[in-house]
């Protein structure tokens, strides 16, 4: 793929999760407002998403997750399956965060409505999966806007002005960095 493609409902599943992420060799950036406990298939059965980010970081790929609330108790369970995350991923919780965005190596991203979560990403069943819609693409302008935008709020760039520090469990954390 080359350039920049509108992709809807399971497409992002299969060209997002299944495609670029599996293969990313330097970084991840996440980017997410609802964070649930995704599952993609492999080899025949589905496991849970933070399976392919364990075997990214045991591979040294850099992970960044920035989310908007604590995901439910089934992540949860799920993240303690997998030691490697809690060094081997970086993550801040923004309650302002809305935006969905995935950058692999800097070299690919997505952006669209589509929140890290099964209905959202496409991975339920056809009559399940929520209707979304966003964007592929290895143009690097676009690329370098959506990092932008990440970092921005990775960096603490919005939380000196920010109105909602009090809900910002890791704004003290992000103004240290």
């Amino acid at each position: 793929m080359a350039g920049t493609e509108i992709i809807t409902d399971a497409d992002i599943y299969t060209k997002v999760l299944l495609g670029p992420i599996l293969k990313a060799e330097k970084f991840l950036w996440l980017g997410t407002s609802d964070l649930k406990d995704l599952h993609i298939e492999k080899k025949g059965s589905m496991v849970p998403f933070l399976e392919v980010l364990a075997a990214l970081a045991k591979r040294h790929v850099s992970i960044r997750l920035i989310h908007a609330k604590e995901p439910g108790p089934a992540f949860r369970r799920d993240f303690d399956k997998y030691p490697v995350l809690i060094k081997g991923m970086e993550r801040i919780l923004c309650p302002r965060v809305h935006f969905k965005s995935v950058v692999v190596d800097g070299q690919f991203a997505y952006t669209g409505s589509a929140n890290l979560t099964g209905a959202g990403m496409g991975a339920k069943s056809a009559n399940r999966r929520n209707f979304e819609a966003g964007i592929i693409t290895t143009d690097k302008k676009l690329i370098e806007k959506i990092m932008d935008q990440f970092d921005g709020v990775w960096m603490g760039r919005h939380c000196p002005d920010c109105g909602r520090k009090k809900f910002c469990a890791d704004y003290k954390d992000i103004l240290q960095k």
